[in-house]
Parts: structure tokens; C-alpha cells; sequence
């Protein structure tokens, strides 16, 4: 999915599925801090990272769209913050479902030739 926005924006709480684009919207205000209508994508995960929701406002109206996974997980960040903002790389590599995290990963200080 190519998403027209400005950043995409990772909530890395799971949500409940069954939230629309009014519970969503609200917990990008609540949880985030953020407007929902700012011209990021924000996307949500389920508990098990099978399942995400995505929330854009396009400067019309809001679109909510959702991708399953059939086997495997979403690839998430640790929650240690309650967002991770996501570069069209990123986005890209984790709608396909593989570690994107590991893509940009630095080598490890101790590794040597």
C-alpha cells in the first residue's frame, strides 16, 4: 500500500480491532498526543501483530484501512515509546511482513575484521 501521507506513524500498544476511525482518531489524540488530521498515517496493531489498521486523513475525510496476515507477524517496535515514526522504506517492508527493524540495523560495536 502507498500511503499519500507525510510521516506514518507506528502506536505500538496493541488496540482493539473492533475500533473504528472515531476510536482511533480519539486514541491518536489521547494515547499519541497527536492530530489526527495532521497529514500523518497512523497505524495500529492488534495484540498478536496479525492484523493492522491504518488511519489517514487525506484533506477530505479519513480513511481507515486494514491488512491481515495469514501466517506470521508484524514486525513491531519494543514499546518504549507510544509511537515510532516509520520511513516509506520501513512502511513498505512492514506491510510485506519482514523485519524492518534489521534492514537499517547498525553493526555491533564489537565486530571486527
Amino acid at each position: 500500500m502507498k500511503l499519500q501521507a507525510e510521516s506514518v506513524w507506528l502506536a505500538t500498544q496493541p488496540v482493539d480491532m473492533r475500533m473504528g476511525i472515531d476510536g482511533l482518531s480519539l486514541h491518536v489524540q489521547q494515547a499519541l498526543g497527536r492530530a489526527p488530521c495532521d497529514g500523518s498515517a497512523y497505524v495500529f496493531s492488534n495484540r498478536s501483530r496479525t492484523r493492522l489498521k491504518v488511519v489517514c486523513w487525506d484533506g477530505n475525510g479519513v480513511w481507515l484501512c486494514q491488512r491481515r496476515l495469514h501466517t506470521g507477524q508484524f514486525v513491531w517496535p519494543r514499546a518504549g515509546e507510544a509511537s515510532w515514526v516509520l520511513s516509506d522504506a520501513q512502511w513498505q517492508w512492514l506491510v510485506a511482513g519482514v523485519d524492518w527493524q534489521r534492514l537499517a540495523a547498525a553493526p555491533p560495536a564489537h565486530w571486527q575484521l
